[in-house]
């Protein structure tokens, strides 16, 4: 019997580098698309690794025709900093490009006669507080609350959000086959794996990558910023268990998770206790600033964590300690505290 494909864009970044293998475990067969090349380990994981864009809607076309995906993960997205530096490119990848997806997945369905599991990784980016005080203020944000994002990444994630959960419970009133569409709506990520690709989020990355590697970093948010994280691992794991979560225990199709949610200064503070000998400055860069500000300083993740069992391995005293910091001081060759 042959195995399920799964069609994952955007395979090349942060996210795929640990999703690939948690497929393959899986038993999928996997496809990869992205504009850049898959390194040679993950290239090696795919049946096809196809090096394109995902407006490309005959060479998309053509995947789903080969190889008829059982599941979709879509990754592609341009991310929030470059999103308001060139919009129309933003909307063209992040709304345009899913858009034709949907598309895709639901003729998908209709052939083969089940629905196409489609996992959509969205953001925090969708919130959307008035400023620095009423983000204060606001506390644990809901999945319903300030979805009035200020930025086009957010617009964009929002918009393909609500899409998605259209074309699903759509569906399901007509009670045809077509998507079963699932979202997470992601805190900033931290990864050893690779190295930050301008999220505005990245500051947190960057800030253990630099103290890592012994290059000084100055900070783009106030000491005062606050934001929802999670590593890496952590992200790929509540992927994967909403992902493959019995349909029945969802109460919606777009999750909050969270993890731990550190100030800028407080993140400092954790990387000096392990290299000692970083400089790390403060130098507010106006606009990221702006945009973390409209962002929530801690999210409400009751849902997902009843429904699919959310449960994070690591807070941010352990994402350093049993994370990070062991393999960013393989990565970059130097000696820690602990070491």
């Amino acid at each position: 019997m042959s195995k399920p494909v799964a069609l994952v864009t955007g395979a090349s970044g942060e996210m795929g580098h640990l999703l690939l293998p948690a497929l393959e475990d899986r038993g999928f067969d996997i496809v990869s698309l992205d504009l850049a090349p898959l390194e040679a380990a993950q290239s090696a994981r795919c049946v096809e690794s196809v090096q394109a864009s995902i407006l490309d809607a005959k060479r998309v076309a053509s995947l789903f025709d080969r190889y008829r995906p059982a599941a979709i993960f879509h990754l592609a997205a341009v991310l929030s900093t470059k999103a308001e530096k060139d919009p129309d490119l933003a909307y063209d990848v992040n709304t345009n490009g899913t858009v034709s997806l949907f598309r895709l997945a639901g003729k998908e369905a209709l052939r083969r006669g089940e629905s196409v599991r489609f996992f959509f990784p969205s953001s925090i980016a969708v919130y959307g507080l008035p400023d620095a005080r009423a983000k204060e203020e606001a506390g644990a944000l809901k999945e319903s609350d300030f979805n009035c994002p200020a930025g086009m990444y957010g617009i964009n994630k929002l918009f393909c959000e609500m899409l998605g959960s259209y074309f699903t419970q759509r569906a399901a009133k007509r009670q045809e086959t077509g998507i079963d569409f699932r979202a997470i709506r992601f805190p900033g990520l931290v990864s050893a794996e690779t190295l930050p690709s301008g999220g505005t989020s990245d500051y947190a990355p960057e800030m253990i990558h630099a103290a890592a590697s012994g290059k000084p970093y100055s900070c783009f948010v106030r000491p005062d910023a606050r934001l929802p994280f999670m590593t890496m691992p952590d992200a790929v794991d509540a992927l994967i268990a909403l992902t493959f979560a019995d349909a029945a225990t969802l109460t919606t199709r777009v999750y909050n998770i969270g993890a731990f949610s550190p100030s800028a200064a407080e993140i400092r503070a954790a990387v000096l206790e392990h290299f000692p000998g970083a400089t790390i400055g403060f130098e507010p860069v106006p606009p990221r600033q702006a945009i973390v500000d409209t962002w929530p300083a801690d999210v409400d993740d009751r849902r997902a964590r009843l429904d699919w069992g959310h449960a994070p391995k690591h807070g941010l005293r352990e994402a350093l300690r049993d994370y990070l910091v062991p393999a960013l001081a393989r990565r970059y060759g130097v000696k820690t505290v602990s070491s």
